[in-house]
């Protein structure tokens, strides 16, 4: 089986996206995907790494899942007054049965878990984000 090299590396931007935002709550604030994925390496025309590229695509991907909110795209170097949405702080102040948020899980799985405990974690936490979507009554 294939090593999933990019969607480890995903879900550990993700993670490090929702913690940033989750700590300037409820202020509007600039990510900047160096912050997120590391420094870049631009090639010799310029052009992002791949490396850079997908932790942008997972700022806009958080966007269009209704994770993260942000007015616009700064270049390809940031996102601009970004916050959770509602329905993202709410799964972050969640607490576990043990009384732990599972913001305190996610920063504690970005800063020491292995790739695997953070992949289980993530999908965990979207999981139940998709499920609180689907009990919300439309009206």
């Amino acid at each position: 089986m294939l090593d999933d090299l990019h969607i480890h590396d995903f879900y550990r931007d993700a993670g490090r996206i929702l913690l940033a935002l989750f700590n300037s709550f409820p202020a509007p604030s600039t990510v900047y995907v160096e912050d997120i994925a590391g420094p870049d390496t631009p090639d010799e025309f310029g052009l992002h790494s791949p490396r850079h590229l997908a932790c942008l695509g997972a700022m806009t991907w958080l966007r269009q899942s209704g994770y993260i909110q942000f007015s616009q795209l700064v270049r390809e170097e940031a996102i601009e007054e970004a916050t959770l949405t509602h329905h993202s702080f709410l799964l972050l102040v969640t607490r576990n049965s043990d009384g732990i948020s599972n913001a305190r899980r996610l920063n504690d799985a970005v800063r020491n878990g292995s790739s695997p405990q953070l992949e289980a974690l993530m999908v965990e936490l979207m999981q139940q984000a998709g499920d609180a979507r689907q009990s919300v009554p439309v009206s």
